[in-house]
């Protein structure tokens, strides 16, 4: 296990709330707690809980799986045991049998469930033709597996922009399930809870946003619109090329957030300041 792995499950859990849930996981084993069950044994909100159980898993100390409609949240003890190892396996000259194995005070190694990213990431923009696409592109890349990228406009057109697809493509992305649609497919019991909603573009036509409840961390980072981009088909391609490079710059500095160590306000302060062009070069 690398230190730098080690150091970010240490930072998850140093928060007391964070503390009480894993101990509260730890009393329940394997079985798990529902995330609602936990919410009200704990006192807390459920938006606010929801956080420090992402920071968790992402650090690999707990593990969720669906059950039905419930998520079941379930001490990680391979990430536990993991973390004392590192800790214990230098002792006594690499012999921490002679000093005593923490880990050994963990339950044996039990089955793991499947374990599913941990961050849920909507994009929003008015056609969902262009760039909510290349950011979902783009998260699902160097997002490494930790995030499930998700796009949808508010006016959604009837077909991606062919000039994004094809530059897109190029740059080896996986544009097999892009589309063009509503974001009224996020607002029913049965969609994916969001953690945070980011909004590309200064106005959605005038709209409203429609309610993803409490959970999500909201963010603005309006960028160009290519559809409107105007001049040479070389010039365009240009110009797609920039709107590229600053989404990915965006997202690059997103997946490297720690986490672990920021509560709502602050992952809003950050977001923010990500969509900030003064503070973001483009």
């Amino acid at each position: 296990m690398e230190s730098s792995d080690v150091a970010a499950g240490f930072a998850a859990l140093s928060q007391e709330t964070r503390l009480n849930l894993m101990r509260l996981l730890a009393s329940k084993g394997a079985s798990g707690m529902a995330a609602g069950e936990l919410a009200s044994a704990l006192g807390q909100v459920p938006s606010t809980l929801s956080f420090h159980l992402a920071a968790l898993e992402l650090s690999g100390l707990i593990q969720s799986t669906r059950q039905g409609r419930n998520i079941i949240y379930a001490v990680r003890f391979a990430g536990l045991r993991a973390l004392f190892s590192f800790l214990t396996e230098t002792c006594c000259g690499g012999r921490p049998d002679l000093c005593g194995d923490l880990a050994r005070l963990l339950p044996e190694d039990q089955p793991e469930v499947h374990m599913t990213p941990a961050f849920n990431v909507l994009f929003l923009c008015t056609h969902n033709s262009a760039r909510s696409l290349m950011a979902e592109a783009i998260l699902g890349q160097v997002g490494k597996g930790r995030f499930n990228t998700y796009s949808a406009g508010s006016d959604p057109a009837r077909q991606p922009m062919q000039e994004v697809l094809a530059r897109l493509k190029t740059l080896g992305h996986d544009t097999a399930g892009l589309r063009c649609k509503s974001w009224d497919e996020f607002t029913g019991p049965d969609a994916p809870r969001m953690d945070f909603v980011i909004t590309l573009c200064d106005i959605l036509q005038g709209q409203h946003c429609p309610d993803f409840g409490e959970r999500p961390v909201t963010g603005a980072w309006p960028l160009p619109d290519p559809a409107k981009f105007m001049g040479s088909e070389i010039e365009r391609a240009t110009m797609i090329n920039e709107l590229y490079g600053m989404i990915r710059r965006r997202l690059e500095i997103f997946v490297n957030l720690p986490y672990a160590s920021l509560d709502r306000m602050a992952l809003k302060k950050r977001l923010d300041e990500i969509g900030d062009t003064a503070r973001v070069p483009a």
